[in-house]
């Protein structure tokens, strides 16, 4: 090395003088990866991520959820059931392994160490590959999943009737019941206890309102009763049930 204008400096001719891009090396150098998780992995998750909720998305404009009626708490009679989700749960507690005094087992310790060993998955099967056949025991315990939820899920709406369901729960059209009407003057000694001071409906019976009926059928169910309803509930003379037919009809037609 000479000092001055004509100074030179040698270097080491192992390394290149020519500069280059910090370039991964090639994953084929790493046993058991095949691909860079990023970007290459998480877009091809986050396509199959949306190929799914675009599918989704359309299953539920073809069929929509069976909505039902606004929450009524004077309604005892009523069932609730949990949304689609989490029926196999709700199917789960009807087994007698699961619910009565061994509750607790079916609401904690059942979903407990489902759940728990999805998460331990991963932990206990710790093999190199991602093909299903070379991850036995994470492949198993996601398939017995699915396969229990789909199974239980289906058993639980197989034994519910949801037309019905949505049908008697449709929200109750609001109407102005003429209460000077002498039909209702009959309604209110016979009937409000159970069917509401609106026609409403309640705890022991079922809305007036929205009810497709003549009046000669409404005056025979009033004298020989229907479904939960007994007969001889109606006291009152044959101009009185008129009376009470004809109101109830009228109030029906000012609902639609």
């Amino acid at each position: 090395m000479h000092k001055g204008k004509g100074m030179k400096f040698v270097g080491d001719s192992r390394i290149s003088a020519e500069k280059k891009a910090n370039m991964p090396k090639d994953y084929s150098e790493y046993p058991g990866r095949t691909e860079a998780f990023w970007p290459n992995f998480l877009l091809k998750e986050w396509l199959v991520g949306a190929v799914f909720l675009i599918g989704f998305l359309c299953v539920t404009i073809a069929h929509p959820s069976p909505l039902e009626g606004m929450a009524d708490p004077t309604n005892a009679s009523y069932i609730p059931l949990p949304d689609w989700y989490f029926l196999f749960l709700y199917e789960l507690l009807k087994y007698k392994f699961a619910s009565g005094p061994y509750i607790l087992f079916g609401i904690l310790v059942i979903p407990g160490l489902a759940f728990g060993a999805l998460f331990l998955a991963p932990f206990l099967d710790k093999g190199p590959g991602r093909r299903p056949h070379q991850r036995p025991v994470a492949v198993g315990m996601m398939l017995l999943a699915v396969a229990s939820v789909m199974w239980l899920t289906y058993e639980s709406a197989e034994h519910v009737d949801w037309e019905a369901r949505a049908e008697a729960n449709k929200p109750v059209a609001s109407v102005e019941v003429d209460k000077e009407d002498p039909g209702y003057k009959v309604f209110e000694s016979n009937c409000m206890s159970c069917h509401g001071d609106s026609l409403q409906g309640g705890a022991a019976a079922p809305s007036l309102i929205g009810i497709d009926r003549s009046a000669e059928e409404i005056m025979k169910i009033a004298q020989e009763g229907t479904g939960s309803m007994p007969p001889g509930v109606f006291k009152g003379t044959d101009e009185e049930l008129k009376q009470l037919a004809e109101f109830i009809v009228s109030v029906n037609e000012q609902a639609k």
